[in-house]
């Protein structure tokens, strides 16, 4: 299986080490040459899709799937259309991610539906979360927590305000959940924790979540009728807050998602990117295998930087350099990185693993102790406190 990815980023990391893992060939395009993923493909071509769309043809004519591994919008439409002339299978759906994209257009259908969701503003009181309908994650997200400050932020959107998203502030536990879908089947795959750094981007991913089991049976049920409301052809992340005793849902992409699916893959051997060959390749939904089979798993990205080893979101992993893979990375079983011998700036995404959840969180701790040990590190006042360093 040739594979192609379109992106090299978070999302084109992603699918990158999934793909190999299931022991495909990697062809990566993006138009800039030095990007993250470029050291974990097999190919990598300098092209931008909607300006060079004659070279990428030809290029995508020797592939067997495409996997769209950005969110440009444009650039995602215009693939979808060379997809069709080349008759290539695109792992994309345009009318679900038309939807996903925009937080209005999600949230508006959340509401049709019925499912539990923060109060919107002005409805609500402060805090709120202000997030831009538009931008993916935590980009451009902000709280904000008195009357001045909201005043301040609606005279700065001015007439925009109807691009942003505002709700009620929660605070609580995050979870996320895939739902695969063909042809009205739909299936949750497997739930997640998410923490999250002080600008609310995702730095850590736990499996199995601890989620309770009703909420788990909850959280199935609300995606798998979202997922029934879009006509979900491929893959869709569902996203959740446990606060209060409810469950609220947050947002959803309908996309291959980045993080997650490799916690998935190592804690239950499901790889999403298969998933998605069995849907677009082969006109089929996937058998999965039993979810219920969990290692558990913490998955947390790091920086080193002026001799300080910290914690922090997925942002650190797009600004790094060209990643690779490395098995035994301190301790821990396998780790994506641009870190090398004598490298005082790098970034990694820590994959830890064990028999049990509690033996998983003291291999973190050690790991951690090693890295800085090792480094002549010190370790961030934050992190110390997170897996109780001493």
């Amino acid at each position: 299986m040739r594979v192609a990815l379109i992106g090299g980023k978070l999302q084109g990391i992603e699918a990158s080490y999934l793909a190999k893992k299931a022991g495909f060939e990697v062809v990566l395009i993006d138009k800039k040459p030095d990007i993250p993923a470029c050291w974990l493909a097999d190919e990598v071509h300098t092209y931008d899709v909607i300006n060079n769309a004659e070279e990428c043809s030809k290029l995508l004519t020797e592939t067997d799937l495409i996997i769209p591994t950005l969110e440009d919008y444009a650039t995602l439409e215009a693939i979808n259309t060379m997809a069709k002339k080349i008759e290539i299978p695109y792992a994309y759906d345009a009318s679900s991610y038309a939807v996903s994209q925009s937080k209005n257009k999600s949230n508006e259908l959340f509401t049709r539906l019925e499912v539990p969701i923060p109060e919107n503003w002005p409805d609500c009181g402060l805090p709120v979360m202000c997030k831009p309908s538009f931008s993916s994650g935590s980009r451009g997200v902000k709280k904000i927590t008195t009357p001045e400050d909201m005043d301040t932020f609606l005279k700065e959107i001015g007439k925009k305000k109807s691009s942003w998203l505002i709700q009620e502030y929660l605070e609580g536990t995050s979870y996320s959940l895939e739902v695969i879908g063909w042809q009205g089947n739909f299936l949750g795959i497997q739930v997640t924790k998410i923490d999250v750094d002080d600008n609310y981007d995702c730095k850590r991913v736990t499996a199995p979540s601890g989620i309770p089991v009703d909420l788990e049976k909850e959280l199935e049920d609300i995606s798998v009728k979202i997922a029934t409301a879009l006509d979900l052809h491929g893959i869709m992340d569902v996203e959740a807050i446990h606060t209060n005793d409810e469950l609220k849902l947050l947002e959803i992409d309908a996309r291959l998602p980045s993080q997650t699916p490799t916690v998935v893959f190592h804690s239950t051997g499901i790889n999403m990117v298969e998933l998605l060959t069995s849907v677009f390749c082969k006109n089929s939904m996937p058998e999965i295998i039993d979810v219920k089979s969990e290692e558990p798993v913490i998955f947390e990205h790091v920086k080193a930087a002026s001799g300080l080893l910290e914690s922090g979101g997925e942002h650190i992993m797009s600004e790094a350099g060209a990643l690779k893979s490395l098995d035994s990375f301190f301790g821990a079983e396998e780790a994506i990185t641009d870190y090398q011998p004598g490298c005082n700036n790098w970034a990694a995404t820590l994959i830890i693993k064990g028999k049990h959840l509690d033996d998983v969180r003291r291999k973190h701790s050690s790991v951690i102790k090693n890295i800085t040990r090792s480094l002549n590190l010190t370790i961030s006042e934050g992190l110390r406190q997170e897996i109780n360093f001493s």
